[in-house]
């Protein structure tokens, strides 16, 4: 697996594909920096006049959930609709469906009536796609994790609507209903820095421009990982969230060979 992965970085560098991006203005910044860092163009229009238009030149669709609005979520199924029409790989990060009944009932709109490539949130609300409940504060889960459960969840929720599902979380859950693998990429101080999830998102749509949903979303998240855990964490979150950038930008081929922590034996 990691050679796909290096073969899907140099592959973006070498086409920089067209992604597009509709995500939240909290971290739509960091979403934009980190495509043109892994060598691909971002573009973050949302305007429901214009993003089915946009989306049909894109190699790749990001959506995100996570600010929502009257004019986003239109667009959101209009992108995900043109996406699916023009054969364009797309993912949706379903931030918060555990939150709130708007979201929940939104996002299994979208998904029961436009097939999307891949789905990424934590476990929790994972599983609140699936019905089970979990302890949550806000977006965050609030219980232990097991992770034999965890896997199965993401799996069954893979073949329920036959794409790939990325779990993010200690340990990254990637599966398409039968293969299943994790990234044990990352450290704790990531989840203090605001939209690194958005920033996950954007990243699957990235490689998923130039492979299958499957391995897109494991390189994205053991490069985005690994970005974490190399940068300078000791003068705080402020510098941290710079240092991976730049650490995602000048990561080696022998630093991923290095550092590349992947579970297949699931």
């Amino acid at each position: 697996m990691t050679d796909k992965i290096l073969s899907a970085r140099k592959a973006v560098w070498e086409k920089s594909p067209m992604i597009h991006c509709i995500t939240n203005p909290i971290s739509i910044n960091d979403c934009a920096n980190y495509v043109l860092s892994a060598g691909a163009k971002p573009f973050m229009a949302e305007h429901p006049e214009e993003v089915g238009e946009i989306t049909k030149t894109a190699s790749a669709l990001a959506l995100n959930i996570a600010n929502i609005t009257d004019a986003r979520m239109e667009s959101i199924k209009i992108s995900a609709r043109t996406a699916e029409e023009n054969d364009i790989p797309s993912i949706i990060d379903i931030v918060g469906v555990g939150c709130s009944r708007l979201r929940l009932d939104y996002v299994t709109k979208v998904l029961g009536e436009t097939r999307i490539s891949a789905i990424k949130g934590n476990i929790a609300e994972i599983k609140a796609l699936l019905g089970i409940k979990t302890k949550t504060i806000g977006i965050d889960v609030a219980e232990k994790a097991d992770f034999s459960e965890d896997v199965k969840a993401v799996m069954q929720l893979a073949k329920k609507y036959r794409c790939v599902v990325l779990a993010s979380g200690e340990r990254d859950i990637i599966s398409d209903g039968e293969k299943v693998c994790a990234a044990a990429n990352g450290r704790k101080e990531m989840s203090l820095i605001t939209g690194t999830g958005c920033i996950l998102n954007v990243l699957c749509a990235v490689y998923m421009s130039v492979c299958d949903p499957l391995a897109a979303c494991t390189a994205a998240a053991v490069l985005f990982g690994i970005s974490g855990e190399l940068a300078d964490v000791s003068k705080g979150m402020a510098s941290y969230r710079i240092n991976m950038l730049d650490k995602f930008y000048t990561l080696s081929d022998d630093e991923i060979k290095q550092k590349a922590a992947l579970i297949t034996d699931i």
